[in-house]
C-alpha cells in the first residue's frame, strides 16, 4: 500500500540552520501565509551545538516558536550535521525527497556564501541547487523512497550576509514587500533567546535598519531583497510595474 501523501507546499524556504530562514526571507514567508499560501521551512541541519544552548531539544523548540510567529504550515529538520554540512550525494537525496513529498511550486534558499559566518551557509546553497534538479529526475525512484517525481517551477536566492554591501546576482534581483510582517520578522528571530542574547541586539538593528532601506528603495516601509534563479519576465510591463491604483 503507498504511503500517502501531506497536502502539498506553495512554498519551501530551506537553511543551514534553524534562523536561517527567518533572518533572510522571514517577513515574505510571514506576507505569504497572510495571504493564504502553504507555506514550509526546512532546517539542514538542527544548528547544534552553540556556545549558549543546552542542546538541539531547545533550538528546536525555539525554531517551532519562531515557526507560528510566521504562519509557517509545516517545519521540517533534517539530521545533517551543524558544523560539517557539505555538498554530498546523500545531503542532495535527503533534501529532494522533501520536495518530492510536499510538492512545492516554489523553493527558496541562501544566496551565496556569508563571509566571517558559517562555512554551512554556502554548503547549503549548493545543496539546495542539486535537490531541485534531483526532485524532478525520473527513473531513480529507488533512491528517493519511490516518492513521486516532482518539478519544481521557480527558485529565489535569498542573501542571509548581513555584513556586506554587495549582493549576489542572479536571473533578476527584486523587493519584496514585507512593510506589514516585519514585525513578525523579528518577532521570529527574538524567539531564537539561546543565539541572540541580549548582548548581540545589534543584530536586530540591523534587520530592521537593513529592511527599512530595502524597502525605501521600491517605495516601500520595509522589504527583503530576493533573487530569482532564472531570468524574469514580464508579459503586461504597465499592469505590472505601474500598476492602478484606486485613490477614490
Amino acid at each position: 500500500m503507498e504511503e500517502a501523501l501531506p497536502e502539498p507546499l506553495d512554498v519551501i524556504a530551506v537553511g543551514a540552520h534553524p534562523d536561517d530562514v527567518e533572518i533572510g526571507c522571514g517577513g515574505t514567508l510571514a506576507r505569504m501565509a497572510q495571504l493564504g499560501y502553504r507555506t514550509g521551512i526546512v532546517d539542514l541541519t538542527d544548528g547544534e551545538p552553540t556556545p549558549l544552548s543546552p542542546g538541539p531539544e531547545v533550538r528546536l523548540l525555539e525554531a517551532q516558536a519562531a515557526a507560528e510567529v510566521l504562519g509557517v504550515t509545516t517545519r521540517i529538520t533534517l539530521d545533517l550535521p551543524n558544523r560539517r554540512l557539505f555538498d554530498s550525494y546523500e545531503s542532495r537525496v535527503a533534501l529532494a525527497k522533501v520536495f518530492r513529498r510536499w510538492r512545492p511550486r516554489m523553493v527558496m534558499g541562501i544566496a551565496d556564501r556569508t563571509p566571517m559566518a558559517s562555512p554551512d551557509h554556502w554548503q547549503a546553497r549548493q545543496i539546495i541547487d542539486a535537490a531541485i534538479f534531483y526532485a524532478r529526475l525520473t527513473k531513480w525512484d529507488d533512491q528517493f523512497d519511490n516518492l513521486p517525481v516532482h518539478r519544481i517551477s521557480k527558485q529565489l536566492w535569498y542573501p542571509l550576509g548581513m555584513q556586506t554591501l554587495e549582493f549576489p546576482t542572479g536571473g533578476g534581483a527584486f523587493v519584496s514587500d514585507i512593510s506589514e510582517t516585519i514585525h513578525l520578522k523579528i518577532r521570529a528571530v527574538r524567539c531564537y533567546e539561546t543565539q541572540f542574547p541580549p548582548d548581540k541586539d545589534r543584530v536586530f538593528r540591523m534587520i530592521e535598519g537593513m529592511g527599512q532601506s530595502l524597502g525605501a528603495s521600491a517605495g516601500f516601509a520595509a522589504g527583503e531583497l530576493l533573487i530569482s534563479a532564472t531570468t524574469l519576465g514580464l508579459s503586461d510591463v504597465m499592469g505590472s510595474i505601474c500598476p492602478l491604483v484606486d485613490v477614490s
